[in-house]
């Protein structure tokens, strides 16, 4: 049983915390391992270069987009595609845990969980512009 009156707080909850983890994920992308050097790490992927400047605007705008709540449920969905990209394309191969060389799939399988679940609980308290959907 779903409690009614404290549901769209957990929502609130996951929807900042997510928020945060990707402005955090994001900051280490462009402040720690620069832009050029994260494109150059997409092109030794075999991935266009291009798609490494989409992952970081999707990153920092989903960001603030779920801490503020501006169509959060939604925003969701593009976040936890990424999330699931980078286990098929990179973390996969490397086993379960994140702790293994060059990180295992459990970190961003747990994440893509934590946005889905956000999709279906919607935006919760506080969100800015909800994206007023009906219930699945």
């Amino acid at each position: 049983m779903i409690k009614q009156s404290t549901a769209p707080y957990a929502a609130l909850l996951l929807r900042v915390s997510l928020g945060i983890m990707f402005l955090a994920h994001v900051g280490l992308k462009i402040f720690v391992f620069t832009v050029p050097g994260f494109v150059g790490y997409f092109a030794s992927l075999g991935l266009p270069a291009i798609l490494a400047y989409a992952v970081i605007a999707l990153e920092l705008l989903g960001g603030i987009a779920l801490i503020l709540g501006i169509y959060a449920s939604w925003v969701a969905i593009p976040l936890a595609l990424e999330m699931l990209g980078t286990i098929v394309l990179v973390h996969g191969a490397n086993g379960w845990l994140f702790t293994n060389k060059g990180g295992g799939w459990e970190y961003p399988a747990f994440w893509s969980v934590g946005l889905i679940t956000l999709f279906l609980l919607g935006d919760g308290a506080m969100a800015l512009k909800s994206s007023s959907r009906k219930d699945i």
